[in-house]
Order: C-alpha cells, then structure tokens, then sequence
C-alpha cells in the first residue's frame, strides 16, 4: 500500500461521510466511557475496517486499546497470516485466545460429524478472555443487514453477568447519545459500523485502498458441492464424503468464518473494482455462505442469547 495516501488519509477527516464520522465518534466515545476496551480481530474485512476507522480516530496516536482474536483452529490460512502482519505493520497488540484450549481443558465439547463446527464453542473461550482481562468494552464489526438478529442489535449493546443478550433489556439510542453505564460484572459489546451495508464496507475498503486477504478474491480452489454451496476441499477441518466429488472452480469467499462453516461463491471478481460491482448486483446476503447461520431460523439470536459477539 502506498504510505503516503494512507497517511493522508488519516489526516483527512474533514470532508468524510456520514457512515465513516458516525463510526469515528462511537470510537471516541468507547475510548471517553469505558475503562478496558477491546477491538474483537478475525482478519476478516469488517474488523479490517474497524481498525482503518480507529486509526483515523485517534490519529496521530496509536490505537489505545488492544485487539483480540478467539481462534477458533479453524481459520483459514489466509486469514492467520494477514492478521499477524497488519499486527506487527501498525505496531499494535494482539491478543490470541484459542478454542482448542477450551476443548483441552473440558469446557466445551467439539462437534463431530458432516455440519460440525466450532463457532458456537468459541463464545465460552470469549467470554472466558472478557473475565480473564476485565474487558468492559468489546468492538465488533457486526452490521444490521448481516442478519435478522442483528437488526435488533443497538450500537452499545449491553450484556449480562454471564456475557448473554436480552433483547427487552436494551437501551433507547436517541441521535447520537449513547450510554456506556453498566453495572459491575456487566459489558457492552459496541458496533461501530452497525449501520453500513456490504456494499458501503467494500466500497470504503476501494476509497481507502484498504488491503484484505487475498481468499476475499477470484482464485482456483479445490472444492465440491454440497447442499447447493461450494465447500473447499483443500482444508482438512472441512467435513467431506467420499462420494462428493472434488472439482476445482474459480471462487472467492464473500465473508471470512470458519473454514468448516463457510462456503465459497463462484465468481471471477480478481480486483476491488470487479467486486464492488458483483455486490452491486447480488441479491442475496453474505451470510447466505455460513451454514452456521441456516441451523434454525433463530440461529443466530439464540448465540448472542449465549453471550456470541
């Protein structure tokens, strides 16, 4: 990336838009109310872009609180190796938690068979590092068009004792007042950019010139079919029967999850640009990749009932 357009792209926060001034000023106001904040990292593009957005809004300082990664095992390797070079590149602290851990140690139990996954195991192994650092701020990248649940999300969305959601026990957010309050034991998962689209986050990674990893682009894989989606048969964590053909076919993956959870889309989309316009006319949602998501039609809210980010 050219240094020179990032740096004056820090300086530049005048003529920013809206998404981009709302995002900065919920960043500031993480770091004004509460006292152990952290940005949640998979190295995903949302979490990419939440850390463009926090430096912007605390340039010419470093970001003033860590990031966290719960690793799951099953990440792509694409991903790992993205996250530890942005890390050691902005001079910023990682920590890593691993699920494997939670496996090891009895807290959790590791799903077998064809729609295993660890994505539900990793929110003990969350909720264990909140306790363990005394987080009482987490930053995400979630957004209200991912998913039903989230539309019900707030911006500060405040969570129990035990990390989990309730969704008549949410907080009016009127203009731009938000209320970082909690009681002792309690926490605030934050959503900066809960109010953008994939399309305003891709376009925003295009303006900025935002590096992400290159799983997000058109690329030959192996992979086979199952359940109508595309499953990567390069990666031993994925589940695959004998009978499911191996083919190889140009494809990119729309969202970043587990390997084990996440299915590719075929596309030939090689660039930002290129991208940009597939979103532009797609008419399904990213989550339409995750399995995880397609459990039951309340997947995702029984999660975050759970204490998932």
């Amino acid at each position: 990336m050219d240094c020179t357009h990032k740096t004056d792209s820090m300086k530049n926060t005048i003529n920013i838009n809206p998404l981009e001034n709302e995002a900065i000023y919920i960043f500031r106001e993480v770091a004004a109310q509460f006292e152990r904040p952290v940005l949640l990292f998979s190295g995903g593009k949302d979490s990419i872009t939440l850390v463009r957005l926090a430096q912007k809004a605390f340039y010419p300082a470093k970001i003033p609180f860590p990031l966290m990664h719960i690793d799951t095992g099953h990440n792509f390797p694409e991903t790992i190796e993205f996250r530890d070079r942005l890390v050691e590149e902005l001079g910023l602290e990682l920590i890593v938690r691993n699920v494997q851990d939670s496996i090891d140690e009895g807290k959790v139990r590791e799903e077998s068979g064809k729609y295993a996954s660890r994505n539900v195991l990793q929110t003990t192994t969350l909720l264990d590092a909140i306790e363990e650092f005394k987080f009482d701020a987490c930053i995400g990248g979630a957004r209200r068009d991912e998913e039903k649940a989230r539309a019900k999300e707030r911006i500060f969305s405040v969570r129990d004792d035990f990390g989990q959601w309730d969704e008549k026990n949410q907080r009016p957010e009127l203009f731009d007042m938000l209320n970082g309050q909690i009681e002792l034991g309690q926490n605030v998962r934050v959503f900066p950019i809960s109010n953008w689209t994939e399309l305003d986050v891709w376009s925003y990674i295009q303006k900025e010139q935002i590096e992400i990893p290159s799983i997000y682009f058109a690329h030959t894989r192996a992979t086979f079919l199952r359940d109508g989606l595309i499953w990567s048969a390069e990666d031993a964590v994925v589940y695959r029967e004998d009978d499911e053909e191996v083919q190889e076919r140009e494809v990119r993956f729309r969202t970043v999850g587990d390997m084990s959870c996440t299915a590719a889309v075929l596309s030939d989309a090689s660039d930002i640009s290129s991208v940009v316009q597939e979103i532009r006319e797609s008419t399904i949602s990213e989550r339409g990749a995750r399995i995880d998501d397609k459990r039951s039609e309340a997947a995702m809210e029984k999660r975050k009932q759970q204490g998932y980010f």
